[in-house]
């Protein structure tokens, strides 16, 4: 595989001022779920922000820490939110647990076991790769009343193949390539008795947290990123572009099947990949409806596709009864951290899920359709959750309503569009992008460009959460060039 040569700046970025950094990160996590903004206190020096303060689950303080990452301007995170969860008793706690990662299709087979205590879990057994193990510890933060995880009892036993360290610092240079979320031509990777030195630069922390994800993913026992610099112009349009090589359908088809082999969800279905002109198809088996979405997800964020089509169909190895797994479903609510004490009605046809209820928050409404999307036999969600209409009465709503600074004679529609508009300003990898907010009676439209799936993603999230009523996107996604194509494309997502 050709790699791109390392590429240097034209001019660097102004620096961002702390201040304006903290407001930032403030008005974000105002509203996400599990955080109250005045038990926590946001300091910025140089760019290395800490958080301080209290979060109601693990679940809240690690999408605080997502939030904080993409920010523009953040070069490093110290979290230091402590965890304050509902309390559940030890009992309760100890089946919670241990039926989360019994019910979970890929954590189900782990030889891992739990014990809980006063909100603590000690985990012990043994996984075979660093993936396995982030896995088993997602699994377990989405248990309402888990306080913190212990893992020192915890292995990770990678068989009898280990790599070498050329054959890691490959792979990694392969990963780095093919991932359209970063600019590899940026890093440099050393690695000396499987620990891996990184260096160079990246556009954003959460670039950052990728890179040394994707290392450890390599089977690194250690990575040391102190000379891996987060630098705003890393993301500059040019060098993106730059990194855009030609890509054959073949070459693409090999970098999707490795990328898939590092989800521990998929790895273990059965799952083909073909690829014409850029587009990419998924066909085969998977044991659940999580599984399929993040397949997809995977595939999108490698380098060269134009488009998914996901024909992955649902199967399990047994068949499970509609009426067991509506069961599964509501017991799987009732001990998420975000959801677990709201009241749904789960109805299930031949594995497809209607859900319904109300929640107050976007935030809740799709926390509740991703849980029932990963219990086993599930083959669609019907997501009919409705979200509160006074949600937007809320401490929190008010609260970022307060830190946008909107006039007193701001229409509605005027003030969203605000909102929503400093959001975009203030993530990294969406300020330079040709993103136009409309708005009318709160239902936000969304169109222009961006340079990945993710992007678009990040788009839609950031104006559900600045409290968009519904969201019709327009927004086309600049693909790299397929090998036969002479010039790059423009996909557009009408419906998501």
């Amino acid at each position: 595989m050709s790699t791109a040569p390392i590429l240097t700046p034209s001019a660097p970025a102004a620096p961002v001022a702390d201040a304006d950094i903290t407001a930032a990160i403030e008005m974000l996590l105002s509203n996400k779920k599990g955080l109250t903004t005045h038990l926590i206190t946001v300091r910025t020096q140089a760019g290395m922000v800490e958080l301080t303060g209290f979060a109601d689950s693990l679940l809240a303080r690690q999408r605080a820490e997502e939030a904080v990452l993409t920010v523009r301007g953040v070069c490093g995170l110290d979290n230091q939110l402590a965890v304050s969860p509902t309390v559940v008793a030890d009992a309760e706690l100890q089946s919670a647990v241990t039926q989360a990662l019994a019910d979970d299709p890929a954590t189900g087979q782990y030889p891992v076991h739990c014990e809980a205590s006063q909100g603590s879990v000690m985990v012990s057994g043994t996984v075979q790769s660093w993936p396995e193990k982030q896995l088993v510890l997602r699994v377990l933060a989405g248990v309402r009343g888990v306080e913190n995880i212990r893992t020192e009892r915890l292995f990770i036993s990678g068989g009898t193949v280990v790599n070498s360290d050329d054959q890691m610092t490959t792979q990694l240079r392969e990963l780095l390539d093919w991932d359209v979320r970063l600019n590899g031509t940026l890093i440099e990777v050393r690695t000396s008795e499987q620990a891996v030195h990184l260096a160079g630069t990246v556009g954003s922390a959460a670039e950052k947290e990728r890179v040394v994800a994707l290392a450890y993913q390599t089977g690194a026992v250690r990575v040391d990123a102190r000379d891996l610099f987060v630098a705003y112009w890393a993301l500059g349009r040019e060098l993106r572009r730059a990194t855009q090589l030609p890509r054959t359908d073949e070459s693409i088809a090999q970098a999707v099947r490795d990328t898939l082999l590092l989800n521990p969800r998929v790895r273990a279905s059965e799952t083909l990949v073909q690829v014409l002109h850029g587009v990419v198809t998924l066909a085969g088996t998977v044991s659940n409806l999580r599984t399929k979405q993040e397949a997809e997800h995977d595939a999108r964020h490698v380098a060269g596709v134009v488009d998914v089509h996901n024909l992955l169909k649902v199967r399990t190895g047994r068949l499970v009864p509609d009426d067991d797994i509506a069961q599964n479903i509501t017991t799987a609510l009732a001990r998420d951290p975000y959801v677990g004490t709201v009241r749904f009605d789960v109805r299930v046809y031949s594995g497809r899920v209607l859900l319904t209820g109300k929640v107050t928050s976007p935030e809740e409404q799709d926390q509740a359709g991703d849980v029932a999307a990963g219990v086993s036999g599930v083959t669609a969600v019907d997501n009919q959750v409705e979200v509160s209409t006074d949600w937007q009465d809320s401490a929190a709503y008010k609260a970022r309503k307060l830190q946008a600074a909107e006039p007193d004679d701001t229409t509605p529609d005027q003030a969203l569009a605000v909102r929503i508009e400093a959001r975009l300003s203030w993530s990294a990898s969406l300020r330079d992008q040709s993103i136009k907010v409309q708005v009318d009676r709160g239902a936000v439209t969304l169109t222009g460009t961006v340079a990945t799936w993710a992007d678009l993603q990040l788009a839609i999230q950031h104006a559900r959460e600045a409290g968009a009523r519904g969201i019709t996107n327009g927004l086309h996604v600049l693909t790299s060039t397929p090998f036969i194509i002479g010039l790059p494309l423009a996909i557009s997502i009408l419906s998501l």
